[in-house]
């Protein structure tokens, strides 16, 4: 159902419509009324709305203002204009104002119906358009290369889950499934010297290093597909080359590996005349692991400075890589963060878990464990330090983490003591967050208390005033007032002028005035329909019981 809201000072008009027309069928939903465009701008922020129908004369905001404001705001809001005959000149600014369709008073249901349907009728075909599937699956397929491209950079910069490698590589129609890997860079080195070097006698380079990377790609792939070791592609200054191995005969998938690039390293020399140098990085069996390896070829690759360029360097000649490192990788680090700041005990238990669990299985040396702690502990402590929380006043002065850590005899008593303490850091996190969000209220309270009499207090201002984003602001506001700060702020504005309609001989325009209101008809139509009789009328019913109660005392 679209959502729409109608706009019309007439009483008669707003219900005559929401009860003739059925709006159900015509797939609509009356979201709200409003009696003029002010009231109607200050919905309009409140509600998701497709269509807004309104009338063109109205006190406060005409529809013509009110349309202006729409378009600037909400420029995919349909817009429909209510006139009559007399205004028809008038309601011809709103064609400049791209609004969607007007309809002439007096109208019919029939015609109203009709008008609605062919709104309909805009609305979806423009939302098909947006879902277009042939645009988009041609679209997607054009994009597809720099997407595989894209995605598989992704996997030599950082460390993915599992399952979403898994979901990219499916539906990029990539290959990834394997019981090894291993990256391998190559790096063009020296440019300047290859400034007239050729391509079939004929191409110059002209120290393009686009136009050389794309040539170097050219036959790495080539050859690289040949053997059906993986992908090959861009990045950064270099050709990344990612290999796959699916057996287990991984002693014969590296042989492979290593005359693969050694035929690429020729070729490159010897076609392009191009100065090159390949680093070969660590063996990996995990697919979300490719990031270490790629790590150490680029290691592989400071060692041309040592061993000279135009070879193949591997990472495990020129570095001891015949162990398996112990990594506190950013999964880890993001679960454990997340978990401190925003988490529950659960999700906590779940992060130690997973942080404790390799250290149960494998024998790694101290000094690895060692290292491993401290980055998990400075985790902890970078956490606490963003948050504002001094680990001192929380665990007693001179509290060394670092240290800590290393006095227990047992993993499993090391394990049960980390957990108890960050989950005592998570309470704590929690608790200073909560009490920020009641001071931001209590000072968002207070400023609006103080201001409320000047006319252009806002949202926007008031956030100026608090340095943090509106958006941040409305979420907490309202979560803590059970009121949005518009509704906040006419509460406190009519609380205020019935206290001076109660306590002084102030005229309704004077009062007006003095809680914030530009316009005293506005202040009145809101008094009225906040407090359900006129600023008149209220003064004069707060007079009568005043003298009902003197005389009976």
């Amino acid at each position: 159902m679209y959502k729409v809201l109608l706009v019309d000072d007439e009483t008669d008009v707003r219900d005559g419509l929401v009860q003739e027309i059925d709006w159900k069928a015509c797939g609509f939903t009356v979201a709200g009324t409003a009696e003029n465009g002010k009231e109607a701008m200050e919905l309009a922020d409140r509600l998701e709305l497709d269509v807004v129908i309104t009338d063109i004369s109205m006190p406060f905001k005409d529809g013509l203002q009110l349309s202006e404001w729409l378009r600037a705001h909400y420029p995919l809001v349909k817009i429909v204009i209510l006139t009559g005959y007399d205004e028809f000149d008038y309601a011809r600014q709103a064609i400049r104002l791209s609004v969607d369709e007007y309809l002439l008073k007096p109208f019919s249901a029939d015609s109203f119906t009709e008008l609605l349907l062919k709104i309909r009728q805009k609305i979806e075909a423009e939302v098909a358009e947006r879902e277009d599937v042939r645009q988009l699956k041609e679209h997607y397929r054009t994009s597809l290369p720099l997407l595989r491209e894209t995605f598989l950079a992704s996997l030599l910069n950082r460390k993915l889950p599992k399952s979403k490698i898994e979901e990219k590589a499916m539906n990029y129609g990539l290959h990834l499934s394997g019981s090894t890997y291993a990256v391998a860079v190559i790096a063009l080195h020296a440019p300047e010297e290859v400034e007239q070097a050729e391509i079939d006698h004929s191409l110059r380079y002209s120290g393009d290093l686009d136009l050389m990377l794309h040539a170097m790609l050219n036959i790495a792939k080539e050859i690289w597909d040949l053997n059906q070791l993986g992908s090959a592609f861009i990045h950064q200054d270099g050709i990344a080359l990612l290999a796959i191995g699916d057996d287990n005969r991984e002693e014969a998938w590296f042989r492979r590996v290593q005359e693969t690039l050694d035929n690429i390293l020729k070729s490159i020399v010897h076609y392009l005349k191009l100065p090159v140098t390949i680093g070969v990085g660590s063996v990996v069996t995990d697919i979300a692991d490719v990031k270490y390896s790629y790590g150490d070829a680029l290691l592989a690759l400071d060692y041309r400075l040592v061993l000279g360029s135009e070879k193949v360097i591997f990472i495990h000649d020129v570095e001891d890589r015949r162990y398996e490192k112990l990594r506190f990788d950013e999964l880890k680090e993001q679960a454990l963060t997340r978990s401190l700041k925003v988490g529950t005990a659960e999700e906590l238990g779940e992060a130690v878990d997973d942080i404790f669990h390799g250290l149960y299985e494998s024998a790694f040396a101290y000094s690895d464990i060692q290292v491993y702690l401290l980055e998990v502990v400075t985790t902890v402590m970078r956490t606490a330090k963003d948050a504002d929380i001094n680990l001192d006043e929380l665990f007693g002065a001179g509290f060394q983490l670092h240290a800590e850590i290393f006095k227990f005899s047992g993993m499993q008593e090391a394990q049960r003591w980390f957990q108890d303490l960050c989950l005592r850091i998570m309470k704590h996190i929690a608790s200073k967050r909560q009490h920020s969000y009641k001071d931001i209220v209590e000072k968002a309270i207070h400023y609006t208390k103080e201001h409320y009499g000047d006319p252009d207090i806002s949202i926007q201002r008031l956030c100026s005033h608090l340095h943090i984003s509106t958006g941040y602001f409305s979420g907490v506001f309202k979560k803590e007032v059970k009121l949005t700060f518009v509704q906040y702020l006419m509460h406190i504005r009519m609380e205020a002028a019935k206290e001076l309609l109660r306590a002084s001989e102030l005229k309704a325009f004077e009062i007006a005035e003095r809680v914030g209101f530009a316009d005293p008809n506005y202040f009145s139509f809101c008094f009225k329909k906040q407090v359900g009789i006129s600023p008149k009328e209220y003064r004069s019913r707060v007079l009568s019981d005043a003298g009902e109660e003197a005389r009976d005392s």
